[in-house]
């Protein structure tokens, strides 16, 4: 069942990251716009992350999805998860009224119009996600499985019940 519930935390971080990314990539001057509206780096700075960020979502969602070194891509998006959850806070606790750009565009908009509470709950998600993935990487239908199989025996392959406790001395 575990294996289950890491194929979903792949589907869910890697698929929105590759979403984010994809939302995003068409249109890198919005995306650094809208990283320039979290007034949390200088100006020549953010430029930079508003251009590498989508092509960075875009890769560590497929690898995350395709389930490729998923210990360590997932590491690296919850970490991203983070950023993303200090800058919505910050933007909030400052004040600003901005929309976060997480999914396309962002930018300010009227102070009625953020959403700081349901993007950090959402990112919260994303972040549990990717901190199941860490713990426990492997799940179904990962390339992982294929590079790395697991070559230990599961339990029920050692022997039945009756064959456990004969061995145990009863």
């Amino acid at each position: 069942m575990r294996d289950w519930v890491g194929l979903v935390a792949r589907l869910v971080l890697g698929g929105s990251l590759l979403v984010a990314g994809l939302l995003k990539i068409g249109n890198l001057e919005d995306s650094v716009l809208s990283v320039r509206a979290y007034q949390l780096l200088p100006f020549d700075m953010s430029k930079w992350v508003g251009y590498a960020l989508p092509p960075l979502e875009i890769l560590l969602g497929l690898l995350i999805v395709a389930g490729i070194a998923t210990r360590w891509t997932a590491l690296l998006g919850s970490l991203v998860m983070v950023a993303f959850m200090f800058g919505i806070a910050s933007a909030w606790a400052r004040g600003l009224s901005i929309d976060c750009g997480c999914f396309g565009t962002g930018g300010l908009v009227n102070p009625e119009q953020t959403k700081y509470p349901q993007e950090l709950a959402r990112d919260a998600l994303f972040l549990l996600a990717g901190v199941w993935l860490v713990v426990r990487p492997r799940s179904v239908f990962a390339v992982d499985n294929l590079l790395f199989p697991d070559d230990a025996p599961q339990f029920h392959e050692f022997a039945d019940d009756d064959e456990l406790t004969k061995e145990d001395g009863e």
